[in-house]
């Protein structure tokens, strides 16, 4: 049986991995939360490791604005730590699946960004998830896999979709800005490809290196919260579009993180649907990301 080892399982992705995994009879899942493995510590990430097949890490420092005041404590958790996960699988000869950012270019392109253009992070948090996506394809040539995503919404945390549905509860108008273009990614759904790619990564099937795991098309956060007003069945008209300097914070944010899916779908797996189709499916599943818990 495939034993995979979930760490940042308490989290919005890792509590949706879980829920993916346990769907599978064929497969034995070991959740490991924050207060259960310190991926900072070397020593118990190589012993939580030890004994599986294959690593997921949903662990991560991902206050942004924080992390931009907080570098060093960021990077410990981003990117040093995950050197830490990436030797104790080179040890074990494990795959790792690490989860990392669209915040690793600069949001100053045009068209989407293909898995291998040059990366140049704005902000502290990118530039600590970068030094973990180093970590992994040097460590781990053959056997690392780093699984960009962004815009994540999902049943379990704060996220933007749960956020603008509250407020539509206390006020009679939001401004949301329009100048940042991106791809709304469900959670559940990147769970789902995630489980996949491991299946592929075992079997031999998926090559080793960058994937882009975000859902297809492209909208602003103007756009996905006109979206998620329509399907509560509230009046999007009530969403304004603004632009950034209106809400200026500690981290700069690109302008453009849409990103191509090239290598996803050379590998014979399977890619996410449009934006619109996953938010769909989310609003109508067992646990919309509003639900909060």
């Amino acid at each position: 049986m495939t034993r995979l080892l979930v760490t940042g399982a308490a989290g919005m992705l890792g509590r949706d991995l879980l829920d993916v995994l346990g769907g599978r009879p064929d497969l034995k899942a070991t959740a490991a939360t924050r207060a259960e493995l310190d991926i900072t510590e070397a020593t118990a990430v190589q012993a939580a490791v030890a004994g599986h097949d294959v690593v997921i890490n949903c662990a991560a420092w991902t206050d942004v604005d924080g992390a931009e005041t907080h570098e060093d404590a960021a990077t410990a958790v981003n990117g040093h730590a995950v050197a830490h996960l990436a030797r104790a699988c080179a040890e074990t000869g494990a795959r790792l699946i690490q989860i990392s950012t669209d915040y690793v270019f600069p949001g100053d392109a045009d068209y989407p960004y293909p898995e291998e253009a040059p990366t140049a992070p704005i902000n502290a948090y990118g530039r600590g998830k970068l030094v973990g996506e180093q970590a992994v394809t040097r460590l781990l040539p053959d056997t690392g896999y780093v699984v960009r995503t962004a815009w994540l919404y999902g049943a379990h945390g704060p996220n933007f979709v749960a956020t603008m549905l509250r407020l539509a509860e206390q006020r009679d108008h939001l401004d949301v800005v329009d100048d940042q273009q991106g791809q709304p990614t469900w959670s559940y759904a990147l769970a789902s490809r995630l489980v996949e790619l491991a299946d592929a990564a075992l079997a031999g099937r998926a090559p080793a290196g960058v994937y882009h795991g975000t859902c297809a098309g492209r909208t602003t956060w103007y756009g996905l919260a006109r979206a998620a007003f329509a399907l509560r069945g509230l009046d999007p008209d009530r969403i304004r579009p603004t632009t950034s300097d209106r809400f200026p914070r500690p981290a700069p944010r690109p302008a453009y993180s849409v990103l191509g899916h090239h290598r996803w779908t050379a590998a014979g797996l399977t890619p996410l649907p449009d934006w619109h189709d996953t938010l769909r499916a989310a609003f109508a599943s067992s646990a919309p990301p509003w639900k909060v818990s």
